[in-house]
């Protein structure tokens, strides 16, 4: 039995090897230059992520843009959603009256508080195959049980990854496979007149598509709306359903998710609605997915918007900027030596537009960054670096501590009132204690305490942070508390008694 063997000479073995080499190298260079960024990894949620898409011409949709619509409305879900609240009835004003009780007593006094089921009806997007939901956080908020509709008729209960009160972002899960999902593509890519769809499930009625245009972009810091609002505007018709439903483009790329409406007090659309840009969800959404919480970066100043004469009154010639109205102490912006009456006027190289806009950015930067801030001081320009903080609210998945108080105040949720929560409260600089950011409905306080109030002294003892609260209400147990609390600017006395 004999056997053969196949020589190859050295050089064309050599030549070979080089040119494997050179070819594997143009490829790479090739898939670099396609991608048109380098590739260090997998995104935190396995989603579909627009590449660059060349603009569409509208003569390209003779018949419609049933085109766009059909394969992105199967990515859009249902979502209803339950909670048990307690509810006091109402006395007829003569009960209340002191002859009528002179003879019949307390026995028509308040009734208990009564407990009933209220329904909450929204929208949300599949992002991944495996039943990653986003919706708004409002949606679900206090949620008890949460189920989602398929528009193939399928229903699944689904349970909350996370959510983020502060940008009404919240991430749901189901248990299923092979979803339809939409790719993401990029808001900041976004125009005033760009064509855009509105996709979700108003009133109800079943799910439903809408058109308009963008109609302004980075939109916020005075709506009201959320803590962190860059929103998109549009004229779509977005009404009560359509929260947490998608904003597309003409390349079917989700873009926004569908989130409030002006209503002019008609309560339904007037043609002004806004959409979280996808860009500030995605980055919330890995944040919840990766570590149950958004952590943003924190300076520690209270900043205000530079009208005409305030940029007259600090000395300022450019247009924009946040004028610091407060700097807390012992916080990143204090200890890069910041002080009131300075005028922020670029981060990192690049313009502060207005307060709102250093808010955003700042919380969009991750804890330990230094920053570079090009600041006004009497007029003259100067450079800050500022190493960031993490911003100190300690919150749980609705946006309190996941602790409550004995006696009277369990149930109470609060935490530290920032400068932020400070300026949205509309209350005045150098307000100090601890906001209420909820109150269960069977706690003793829910008839005295509201979602905002500031508590700022506990048995006349003040309240400056959430420690001294905590020291104050361990203090006084099971007894009766009595409490200052600021309300929308004006302080007034509370007693809460425990049950």
């Amino acid at each position: 039995m004999s056997s053969s063997h196949l020589h190859i000479p050295r050089w064309v073995a050599t030549l070979a090897v080089l040119t494997a080499v050179i070819v594997g190298g143009v490829l790479a260079i090739g898939l670099k230059d396609w991608t048109g960024r380098d590739v260090f990894g997998a995104p935190k949620l396995a989603v579909t992520l627009a590449r660059d898409p060349a603009p569409v011409p509208l003569g390209n949709f003779t018949n419609g843009f049933a085109s766009v619509l059909k394969p992105a409305l199967p990515a859009v879900v249902n979502i209803h959603s339950s909670k048990v609240v307690k509810t006091r009835q109402q006395m007829m004003p003569f009960f209340n009256d002191p002859m009528f009780q002179q003879f019949f007593g307390q026995q028509f006094g308040p009734e208990e508080p009564q407990s009933q089921r209220e329904q909450s009806l929204g929208s949300g997007v599949i992002i991944t195959s495996d039943g990653t939901i986003v919706t708004n956080n409002h949606v679900i908020d206090g949620a008890t049980d949460i189920k989602v509709d398929l528009p193939d008729r399928r229903e699944f209960k689904a349970k909350v990854i996370g959510t983020d009160a502060k940008t009404d972002i919240a991430v749901l899960k189901i248990d299923a496979t092979n979803l339809p999902t939409l790719t993401l593509g990029d808001s900041s890519r976004l125009k005033v007149g760009d064509v855009v769809f509105a996709i979700g499930d108003p009133f109800a009625v079943g799910e439903t598509a809408t058109m308009g245009i963008v109609s302004a972009t980075g939109v916020g810091g005075k709506l009201g709306i959320e803590n962190y609002e860059d929103f998109i505007q549009t004229d779509a018709a977005i009404n009560p359903g359509n929260s947490g439903g998608a904003m597309i483009d003409l390349h079917g790329d989700l873009i926004g998710i569908n989130t409030a409406i002006l209503t002019g007090g008609g309560g339904g659309n007037q043609g002004i609605g806004f959409a979280i840009p996808i860009n500030m969800a995605k980055s919330v959404m890995d944040q919840i997915v990766s570590h149950g919480k958004v952590v943003r970066g924190y300076l520690g100043l209270l900043p205000q918007d530079v009208s005409p004469t305030l940029a007259k009154q600090f000395n300022v010639n450019h247009p924009g900027g946040a004028l610091v109205g407060q700097v807390e102490p012992d916080t990143p912006a204090a200890k890069a030596g910041l002080k009131r009456g300075d005028v922020i006027l670029s981060l990192n190289g690049q313009p502060v537009n207005s307060a709102n806009d250093l808010r955003l950015r700042i919380s969009q930067t991750a804890p330990g960054t230094t920053v570079k801030l090009g600041v006004s001081r009497d007029g003259k320009m100067q450079d800050f670096n500022v190493t960031l903080g993490e911003l100190p609210e300690k919150v749980a998945q609705e946006g309190g501590t996941n602790e409550s108080g004995p006696g009277g105040l369990q149930g109470v949720q609060v935490q530290n009132l920032t400068p932020d929560i400070a300026q949205q409260l509309q209350l005045a600089p150098g307000t100090k204690g601890v906001v209420v950011t909820s109150v269960d409905p069977s706690s003793p306080a829910d008839s005295e305490l509201n979602r905002g109030d500031v508590i700022q002294e506990v048995n006349h003892k003040p309240i400056a942070n959430l420690e001294q609260y905590r020291q104050a209400i361990a203090a006084a147990g099971n007894q009766p508390v009595l409490l200052l609390v600021n309300r929308g600017g004006g302080t007034q006395y509370v007693v809460i008694e425990p049950h």
